[in-house]
């Protein structure tokens, strides 16, 4: 048994990327994050570290645990209280009986039975995860897929050209015509933290976006200046490119209910040439129909962001990765395949995600508070409600009673100021008022941004 008032928390993944100053991955931010929070971090197993300091919250680094067994081994017998993970799988019978938290949006690898799974439904222990945490990096990383290919401007050969002395401007140019992305349409299935801020970067580069996400959302995808579509056919009709984010729905005895959502018809639907961006789930796309697509040139180019794994013993591998893997031989020049790397390789967005954890933690352990809950509610704990970085997913009743909280004043002014200049150039300023009008504009945008007023509204 362990003791209540000081917890063990196992650690399975790495708490930052970059190297610190021995080589290794830099976990020192979160280290100092627990330390501020009266919680000890230690590195290693609690199986082999010191007695713990009582009544103090004990975080055990154990990165490099991966196979079922070791993870067995070291949280099978309920040594652990809670957990945070990231990428690493954690078996049924690894016991975490208070809780445990994913570093990022989806919890399918959060298979323990002390909370019924990777749906959180069942068991005795909350669910967590860090949603929004890495929507912008994976966002970010969707568009650089995306512009690798278009505009098709090729840039390393004529890097060579220059760097050799043998172009020039006025005569060579024009043997390289492009195309922008201005103009184009990009498709967008989900409208989740990823997809809304991969269709704001979109529209970023002047691109018509086109949105299918569930009916109740149409409203706040419209309000925004997004297109809404009502089915994932809609969506790619006449698309330039495509971005799935979506999750894999339910398991049934046929498998996951998204799986293979984008298939056949929806490839057929694209403009002849598009992109296909699949930096979610691997599993979202029907592989044989996407091989024909890119057969055939309806699909130019596509980018796949999946996890893969390697067994240690055998080399065999398994993953969501796999089925891509079997496209190489024919289509290797059209294909950019990624580990599932596009959330997992910042190490702003890790470390971030990580303090967000342990914060998550010790808000179940001290407060009875969960916060991001994933699935069943267990007894004697209480809903906090969403936590997440500015400007992302919903805005919460809370989020606007904090908001009031800390004054409505300058968004008062603000307004008043905007609704002036409007009379204004209604009387008879006209186009005179034009200047007072775009700054009141512009400063009230700002504000409502920074507030985090934007998005949609989920009370």
């Amino acid at each position: 048994m362990t003791d209540a008032a000081t917890p063990k928390i196992l650690i399975v993944d790495l708490l930052g990327l970059a190297p610190g100053p021995d080589g290794t991955p830099d976990a020192s931010a979160v280290r100092a994050h627990v330390q501020a929070r009266g919680g000890v971090f230690v590195d290693g197993s609690a199986r082999q570290a010191p007695a713990p300091a009582a009544g103090k919250p004990h975080f055990y680094y154990c990165p490099m645990l991966s196979t079922e067994a070791e993870l067995l081994t070291e949280a099978g017998d309920g040594l652990y209280d809670a957990v945070i993970a990231a990428a690493t799988f954690l078996p049924a019978g690894a016991r975490f009986d208070r809780g445990g938290v994913r570093i990022g949006a989806g919890t399918g690898n959060m298979g323990s039975a002390s909370w019924g799974g990777g749906d959180g439904k069942g068991g005795v222990a909350p669910l967590m995860n860090t949603p929004g945490i890495n929507a912008r990096a994976t966002a970010q990383m969707v568009m650089k897929a995306l512009l690798r290919q278009c505009p098709d401007l090729p840039v390393e050969e004529m890097h060579a050209l220059v760097a050799a002395g043998n172009f020039d401007t006025g005569r060579d140019l024009v043997r390289f015509p492009t195309a922008k992305l201005e103009g184009r349409t990009f498709a967008v299935i989900g409208y989740g933290n990823i997809g809304r801020e991969v269709a704001k970067l979109a529209r970023a580069f002047g691109m018509q976006v086109r949105i299918h996400a569930r009916p109740r959302h149409r409203d706040w995808i419209e309000s925004e200046g997004f297109a809404y579509a009502a089915t994932p056919v809609e969506a790619a009709r006449g698309a330039h490119a495509l971005s799935v984010h979506v999750g894999l729905g339910p398991k049934g005895p046929q498998g996951f209910a998204n799986a293979g959502l984008v298939g056949a018809e929806v490839l057929a639907a694209l403009a002849p040439g598009a992109i296909l961006l699949n930096y979610d789930r691997g599993e979202l796309v029907d592989v044989p129909a996407l091989s024909a697509a890119l057969a055939t040139g309806q699909v130019s180019h596509a980018a796949i962001d999946a996890d893969l794994f390697r067994d240690a013993t055998t080399g065999a591998l398994s993953g969501p990765m796999l089925p891509y893997l079997s496209l190489l031989p024919e289509h290797a020049a059209k294909l950019s395949l990624l580990p599932h790397a596009a959330a997992d390789t910042d190490h702003p967005t890790r470390v971030a995600g990580a303090k967000q954890a342990v914060d998550q933690i010790l808000s179940v352990l001290q407060d009875g508070v969960v916060r991001n809950l994933k699935g069943d509610l267990p007894d004697g704990l209480r809903d906090g409600g969403p936590l997440r970085p500015a400007g992302l997913g919903s805005v919460s009743p809370a989020e606007l009673l904090a908001l009031r909280a800390e004054g409505l004043d300058h968004l008062r002014r603000l307004t008043a100021d905007l609704a002036t200049a409007l009379e204004a150039l209604a009387g008879e300023q006209g186009a005179g008022a034009g200047a007072s009008l775009l700054l009141a504009a512009n400063r009230l945008s700002t504000a409502l941004r920074k507030a985090g007023l934007e998005g949609r509204f989920e009370g």
